[in-house]
């Protein structure tokens, strides 16, 4: 047996073993020859594994490899001597590094105006920028020298959230004081918001799923909404304490009449029937988009629902840029998105079959409905029949925390 076949039977430990053991009483010409009786014993094609394994150049391996089968050996009273070979380039340029981590760091390094500050900092761009400087390097030295000097590959990572108001983390004591109060006294308290807009057609949808081999789903190559059906936009709403939860998938506009309208549509198909002694709702809300603690339409629509529900709504915005904290985020949306991963959102049937057949092996369930109903935008609220809202503010951060009673017919 030859080739990959033999590496069955002689791991790449045991090569090295054996080179490790030899290596002490080997000369610079021993070592690459036993680097080319390795390749000998399996074959051309090991090349690259062998030299991998010794750690050796696979120039290196390949003129031991030769040397094995030319006729004319190179004389044996000839190694090189100690120290002998090309010198790194870092010996011989002592300021190789520094003008390298100034052209990778320019903010740092002092060089605010390179030439790469605005471009991409590829190795072959970084080997031609330092060969202009006098520094002539391959862009297979550039990485090797980035990796000494402990840099590597990085993708950008989402970790700012905006202004951290410094009232944050009471806020969230807060909610959360709120919710284990009304669930103890049996009350609703519910996560609300708006999933991303999703256009309706044959378009690409993140994500993978089984398929028989070489059949995947053939869509447009490019997600113009002028080849779309429409787009939709799928409100939820997610009672934690059930595991259960909403979803109106809107085909207008995401304003707070229809963030309202979602919740009301809660209330009638799942909470009424569940909550039948409720005398207070608790809604916990991002603090911007439709359902924003600055939207005037939003309290307007919370206190018609008040009065046909007869109940006292309880409103907790979370702070600013802290929206992944809802609940509804990484409790139901999340499912959502996972179970039609890799599927086409071909027509409106497709998209409230999927979202309704979301489940977890916790129990998650979700009911789901189309609101074709015309939720027009950019409606004012005058000034008197905003004072009309019989709104009440708590003492702290009232404009997060408020609540809504319910009027009388009269």
């Amino acid at each position: 047996m030859t080739g990959w076949y033999i590496l069955v039977f002689m791991e790449a430990f045991e090569l090295k073993s054996m080179y490790d053991a030899l290596y002490p009483r080997l000369d610079e010409r021993a070592r690459r020859r036993f680097a080319g009786a390795a390749v000998k014993a399996c074959g051309r094609t090991c090349i690259s594994f062998v030299a991998k394994t010794l750690g050796l150049a696979r120039n290196t391996v390949i003129a031991g490899y030769n040397e094995l089968d030319s006729c004319n050996s190179v004389d044996d009273a000839r190694v090189r001597a100690k120290g002998g070979g090309r010198k790194k380039l870092t010996e011989n340029n002592d300021n190789l590094i520094f003008e390298l981590e100034k052209l990778v760091e320019p903010l740092t390094r002092g060089d605010p105006m390179s030439p790469l500050r605005w471009t991409c900092k590829s190795t072959q761009k970084l080997a031609v920028e330092l060969s202009k400087r006098g520094y002539p390097v391959s862009p297979r030295t550039v990485s090797a020298l980035l990796k000494s000097l402990k840099y590597s590959l990085q993708a950008n990572r989402k970790t700012r959230e905006g202004g951290n108001h410094p009232d944050r983390n009471a806020q969230f004591l807060f909610i959360n004081e709120r919710v284990q109060a009304f669930q103890a006294e049996g009350q609703p308290a519910i996560s609300v918001d708006a999933k991303k807009k999703e256009l309706v057609g044959e378009f690409k949808n993140g994500g993978r799923e089984w398929r028989p081999r070489g059949t995947p789903d053939n869509v447009n190559v490019y997600d113009f909404q002028s080849l779309s059906d429409g787009k939709v936009t799928p409100f939820g709403v997610f009672d934690p304490q059930r595991n259960e939860g909403w979803v109106s998938v809107g085909i207008d506009h995401d304003t707070a009449s229809f963030a309202v309208e979602s919740i009301r549509r809660w209330w009638l198909e799942m909470g009424k029937s569940v909550y039948p002694n409720a005398a207070r709702l608790l809604i916990m809300a991002d603090g911007g988009g439709s359902n924003g603690s600055r939207n005037r339409l939003w309290k307007i629509e919370l206190q018609k629902l008040s009065n046909e529900m007869g109940i006292e709504i309880h409103i907790c915005h979370f702070p600013p840029g802290t929206s992944k904290w809802n609940k509804i985020e990484h409790r139901m949306f999340s499912y959502i998105s996972k179970n039609w991963r890799g599927r086409p959102l071909q027509d409106l049937a497709t998209i409230v079959n999927l979202i309704g057949a979301t489940t977890t092996t916790k129990g998650l369930k979700i009911n789901c409905a189309l609101d074709t109903c015309p939720y027009p935008s950019g409606i004012k609220i005058p000034n008197k029949d905003f004072a009309a809202i019989s709104i009440s503010r708590n003492d702290f951060h009232g404009e997060w925390n408020y609540s809504i009673s319910p009027q009388s017919s009269g």
